[in-house]
């Protein structure tokens, strides 16, 4: 399925800067349908809530991280398919495995460009 660039995007992450970062990169790959949750807990009650039809979370938060969120995510039936792409500061190769297992489609380590963040979500909708 390739992207659609009207495509419901929620970021979540704990800074309210790296929000706007990648809120801003995202605009400028012409996505601009784009809400946020500042932590896994948030994450999940906008997804109760909202069609959402990409998650892009960051690894480290507090409340729940990253992955705690993922392993919610692909628990539940209606978002088991959802397109999920895990971002960290940390490309340990036991943390990559982790999100695999926990059915992540892709991983991008911080810091990315703006051509990695769209390679990396057109691999994802190929």
């Amino acid at each position: 399925m390739p992207t659609s660039k009207d495509m419901k995007i929620l970021i979540v992450d704990d800074f309210t800067k790296m929000r706007a970062i990648m809120r801003s990169t995202l605009r400028k790959l012409g996505y601009d349908n784009v809400i946020e949750a500042d932590n896994g807990e948030a994450a999940l009650i906008k997804l109760q809530h909202e069609r959402v039809d990409f998650v892009i979370a960051d690894w480290n938060m507090p409340k729940m991280s990253g992955l705690e969120l993922l392993k919610e995510v692909r628990k539940d039936e209606r978002f088991k398919d959802l397109p999920f792409l895990m971002v960290t500061a940390e490309a340990l190769p036991e943390n990559v495995i982790a999100a695999i297992r926990a059915g992540v489609n892709n991983y991008v380590v911080k810091p990315y460009t703006q051509q990695t963040l769209d390679e990396k979500i057109n691999s994802i909708f190929k």
